[in-house]
């Protein structure tokens, strides 16, 4: 008994000891491997945050408004981009009439872009849809809309009749549309559509991407912008505003933004408006940049690098976020333009003419349904806050806001590539309609049941860029979706 005890007791402790073995080994193993993919998951974490630092703070609500990122996001990227794309690919809004020409008011131009890429191809007279040819005006005249023949109208055209066969109602209308053109309403210079410098631009053939425009005249130009024509406090008068002047010390991005609550809401919203077209433009160039060239083909695409340089917090000192978030700010303020406008649209005179009735009726429709999901919108910019002190001082704080994006307007006839100002043409005209929309919220209410010839106006120069300049800030919105998947594909 004894001695089978004592085998049994060995035999038991040889079993524990080879099971503990196991069971510690295993232990041992287990730890291990947790921590090993602890180890990768943390660096995994830290990767994909700094892969995705462009976007870990581009959430929450928007500094001046009640809208969040999230929510423009969806509004955008599922109910508003592919319409507004639809949209702007028709034929009243391909094309653009714009003088490339005009000389830069404020330095002798000293840089014309060689590269090819830069180049503007103008449409021919003979591409260009009839009713568009024939002047803003004719689309309200009866004659106009019962045209269907385009060699006939295109001989009336050559034979002047068009001028001589106006109604005196139509001279009526020219003569107000010529007193509400000279009105202090604008917010842009306009080119002047009559000039024989201008010329009608397919837009759909020359899209807005990276040509290779850099350097000191292209500095020069978005300088101007910021130094000179954005508002700035005495307090940081000799603190650079421009994002892409030279290092600015010790300072993280967080110092350079804190001047800005300084400011009156108007203020920051004139400085916010265009670090959002600033930001725009370059999320356009790195989504369309010249990737490869050779073998005679040309390939354009994303690039990520160029993004994280220019939005990358740790290529910004802390400001890519922001401009980001401006960009948002911006499409808000446009969006709220267009919710303004639709009264206008809505009204039965208004016509998109191009001659083809079944398209404009179509494209119409097109417009009014956009009108219609921006109205729906539940979270708009608040006008009413900007310029409602006192009567004189707001009245002047005004007229100082209109004057100093006016003179950004014409900063775009310096802009040495041609591609390049007829984008920065097109979009700052764009904003400066959103603009007067704004600010004409009464003159449209008050606007006449059936007359064409009363009060608010916008000519079709303004209708193209305002739809078109909406559709670039909706593009940077859908790209920067696209940038957020190619960053998070490269860890």
């Amino acid at each position: 008994m004894i001695k089978i005890t004592i085998q049994t007791a060995a035999l038991t402790v040889l079993l524990w000891m080879l099971v503990g073995d196991f069971v510690f080994g295993w232990f041992n193993s287990n730890i291990k491997s947790k921590t090993q993919q602890n180890e990768h998951s943390s660096s995994s974490t830290a990767t994909d945050s700094q892969d995705q630092s462009c976007f870990c703070h581009l959430t929450g609500v928007l500094d001046d408004c009640f809208c969040d990122i999230e929510s423009i996001d969806v509004f955008n990227n599922f109910k508003i981009y592919p319409r507004i794309q639809n949209l702007i690919e028709r034929d009243y809004f391909r094309y653009y009439k714009v003088n490339l020409k005009r000389p830069c008011p404020f330095w002798p131009d000293d840089s014309h872009c060689a590269i090819k890429d830069c180049q503007v191809e103008p449409c021919p007279e003979s591409k260009i849809p009839v009713g568009i040819k024939a002047g803003n005006y004719n689309k309200y005249s009866q004659a106009a809309n019962t045209i269907s023949d385009i060699e006939e109208c295109e001989q009336a055209h050559e034979l002047g009749a068009i001028n001589s066969t106006l109604s005196n109602r139509s001279k009526e209308a020219f003569a107000d549309w010529a007193r509400h053109d000279d009105a202090q309403d604008h917010f842009c210079e306009l080119d002047d559509e009559t000039s024989p410098d201008a010329e009608y631009v397919d837009l759909l053939l020359n899209p807005e991407r990276f040509t290779g425009y850099k350097g000191p005249s292209a500095w020069r130009v978005w300088n101007s912008i910021y130094e000179e024509n954005c508002f700035k406090p005495r307090s940081v008068y000799r603190q650079p505003l421009n994002p892409l002047a030279p290092s600015r010390g010790d300072d993280d991005g967080e110092s350079f933004y804190n001047w800005l609550e300084g400011l009156c809401l108007e203020k920051r919203v004139f400085y916010r408006l265009i670090s959002g077209l600033h930001s725009s433009i370059n999320i356009h160039l790195c989504a369309q940049y010249l990737l490869d060239e050779g073998w005679g083909k040309t390939l354009w695409g994303p690039n990520v690098q160029e993004f994280r340089h220019r939005f990358d917090p740790a290529e910004t000192k802390g400001e890519g976020t922001r401009r980001l978030k401006n960009l948002y700010f911006l499409y808000l303020i446009e969006l709220r333009a267009l919710s303004k406008v639709a009264p206008y649209f809505e009204r039965s005179f208004v016509n998109l003419y191009t001659g083809n009735a079944q398209e404009d009726a179509a494209t119409k429709d097109l417009l009014l349904h956009i009108f219609n999901e921006t109205k729906a919108f539940p979270m708009h910019f608040d006008e009413k806050s900007m310029f409602a002190g006192k009567k004189i001082e707001a009245k002047t704080l005004k007229e100082e806001f209109r004057l100093h994006f006016k003179n950004i307007s014409r900063i775009m006839d310096c802009v040495g590539c041609s591609k390049c100002r007829l984008w920065g043409k097109l979009q700052t005209q764009g904003l400066g309609t959103a603009l007067k929309i704004l600010f004409s919220e009464k003159e449209i209410k008050n606007l006449p049941e059936n007359s064409p010839s009363k009060g608010f106006q916008l000519t079709r120069q303004e209708i193209v860029a305002l739809l078109n300049a909406f559709g670039r800030l909706s593009t940077s919105i859908k790209e920067l979706h696209n940038f957020r998947t190619l960053l998070k594909d490269r860890r």
